[in-house]
Order: C-alpha cells, then sequence, then structure tokens
C-alpha cells in the first residue's frame, strides 16, 4: 500500500485494471487496498467513465509520516549520527525532527531506543589509505548485522582478515562504532574468547544464529574503544 500511495501522487491516471496489472493482483485485491487506505484517512479520488481513474491528493502525507518502529528507530539513530557529526549544512532543524519523533514514542519504546542509541558510537574520520580501501557491505551483510545488533544475537560471519585470508567466526555486536565514513562492530569474539573490532566492509557473509547475548559494559572493550570514540 505505500507503494500504491506513491504511485498514486506521481501518476494522475491511473485504472484499477492498470494497477492490478503492474502489481501483480487482482482488481478485486487493488479495490480493497483502496478502501483501506480510504479508512486510514488518505484522501483518495475517483473519476467514472472513459478516461477516468483513482488518483491520491498530492498535498496528503505534508507534515505526516507514517514510520514503523524498526523505521523510526533508524532514522533516529541516524538523525543522532548526523548531529554527532556536526555538519553544519541542512541540518538547522534536527534537534525539532528528533524531538517530535522520540515525543510520538511511547516510555517502553523511548527507553529501548535511548538503549540502542548508547551502544553506537562516533570516532575519528578514518585515514586515507584505510577510506581508499574500504567498499560498502552487502545489503544481506548489513541487514543480518543490523537485526543481530538489536536484538542482541550471536552473528556467524565470513570475515577478509587484514591478511587477506577468510575467517569464520561467531560475534557478539555489542557496539557499532563509525569512523567516518567506515563502520566497524565492537564485538565478543567466541573465537579467541576476547573483544575484537571488525570492519563491517570486510564482512562477506553473515547469518543470525538464535542464541542470545548478555550486553557487556563499554569498559570490557577498552582497548577497541578510545577516549577519541564518543558516545552518542
Amino acid at each position: 500500500m505505500d507503494r500504491l500511495a506513491v504511485q498514486l501522487k506521481q501518476d494522475s491516471h491511473c485504472t484499477i485494471k492498470d494497477l492490478a496489472a503492474q502489481h501483480g493482483v487482482s482488481p478485486r485485491t487493488i479495490a480493497r487496498d483502496l478502501a483501506l487506505m480510504r479508512e486510514q484517512g488518505m484522501q483518495i479520488d475517483a473519476d467514472r467513465g472513459r478516461g477516468g481513474g483513482v488518483r491520491l491528493d498530492s498535498n496528503w502525507g505534508i507534515g505526516r509520516m507514517n514510520l514503523s518502529y524498526a523505521e523510526a528507530v533508524d532514522l533516529l539513530i541516524s538523525i543522532a549520527v548526523a548531529e554527532q557529526m556536526d555538519s553544519p549544512l541542512f541540518l538547522a532543524n534536527l534537534g525539532a525532527v528528533r524531538r517530535q519523533l522520540v515525543a510520538s514514542f511511547s516510555p517502553d519504546k523511548r527507553r529501548r531506543v535511548n538503549d540502542l542509541k548508547s551502544r553506537i558510537l562516533i570516532g575519528v574520520t578514518a585515514s586515507t589509505l584505510v577510506q581508499a580501501g574500504a567498499t560498502p557491505p552487502p545489503k544481506r551483510v548489513v541487514q543480518a548485522l543490523h537485526q543481530a545488533f538489536i536484538d542482541q544475537e550471536v552473528l556467524r560471519i565470513k570475515y577478509h582478515r587484514e591478511d587477506g585470508n577468510p575467517s569464520q567466526r561467531h560475534i557478539e555486536p555489542h557496539y557499532l562504532l563509525l569512523k567516518y565514513p567506515v563502520w566497524y562492530v565492537v564485538a565478543f569474539d567466541h573465537l579467541r574468547k576476547a573483544p575484537r573490532t571488525f570492519r563491517c566492509d570486510r564482512m562477506q557473509a553473515a547469518q543470525k544464529t538464535g542464541s542470545r547475548f548478555r550486553l557487556l559494559p563499554k569498559d570490557s572493550f577498552a582497548a577497541s574503544i578510545t577516549n577519541d570514540d564518543l558516545q552518542l
């Protein structure tokens, strides 16, 4: 329905038959989705007859957001990272956006978000050498790491070591560290039975294991987290 809403705002002529064909569903399904969207308050107009169609008022959605909890958490943490980076361009209203997001959370969700934010750290900018060799990690790796970090779940990874050799590890992703633009995982490594730091872009594969871990204090990772690494 989100994709349908975007399409109806951008396309001035959409028939139910055309929408059904484009989305691979029946006209009845499209009609039901449109009815649900109207119940949610979306202003959907329909023109009958030859040349008619359905459309969403182009002004709908201005000043309002309909984010899932996970999306809101991602946005809030991204805002916190941007604020910590202290970039002056286009960031004048981030504080107001953050306050509105936080105000929309229940007390329990607010506590959970604050707990997550406390586990994300900002360090010094990565060296030119590190930046030159960094590449974006695969999307599937990012998704698995993201979920394991939130759920405090042990992650099985295939890691490309600095010496070029692959390594299979089971890690506990306790903290995330940004040394712009490179992200690191500050983790407890089951293989070494000790804290270790892993570059996210060197993770070639990642899979959640279903095993949970108890969060350790940052003091336990003193060798990986220095005074230059600031808490959000």
